[in-house]
């Protein structure tokens, strides 16, 4: 096996920990999302109850966004806060840069995740945020994910990767 270079080795290292600090669901098209303190999670089908009915394979099983991001985006709208559930992502984390977790698989509770991509905003967020909204959540829209094992995760549970396989 090769020596990692050290931009690897950079990559790599993350000891931070972070934490759920909310957990929603979207249970139909268009419906306010609902807030929960716990939920299942399955391999192919994402959190229970949410309205993602997608594939085994799919790469948006489940979405997060960082709660430092949230106050960023608020920041460029000029506004003290918005709510999480606004943005229709199923976790905010606190603590942890999730743009670190690319190529990687990582647990939260009993729930491992893999890193599938970014989750652009969409133009929904012109309307929901109002002028100016779509830009503003450009770079910090936070990422997907699929699901590796199901299990439970819960609000303050750690987010942390998982070791690298030997």
């Amino acid at each position: 096996m090769a020596e990692p270079t050290p931009m690897q080795i950079l990559l790599d290292t993350l000891p931070q920990t972070g934490r759920v600090e909310w957990i929603g669901i979207r249970p139909a098209r268009g419906q306010t999302m609902e807030m929960l303190e716990r939920v299942s999670v399955s391999p192919g089908k994402g959190l229970e109850g949410d309205r993602f009915k997608g594939r085994e394979t799919s790469k948006r099983q489940v979405t997060l966004i960082q709660q430092e991001h949230l106050h960023a985006i608020a920041s460029c709208l000029q506004r003290e806060a918005i709510a999480p559930e606004v943005f229709r992502r199923n976790i905010v984390v606190s603590g942890l840069n999730l743009l670190a977790l690319k190529g990687k698989t990582f647990r939260i509770g009993d729930v491992v995740l893999e890193y599938t991509g970014l989750c652009h905003p969409c133009s929904k967020m012109e309307t929901t945020l109002g002028p100016g909204g779509y830009n503003a959540m450009r770079g910090h829209g936070g990422i997907t994910t699929r699901v590796v094992e199901g299990g439970e995760l819960a609000l303050g549970d750690s987010v942390q990767t998982c070791p690298l396989a030997e």
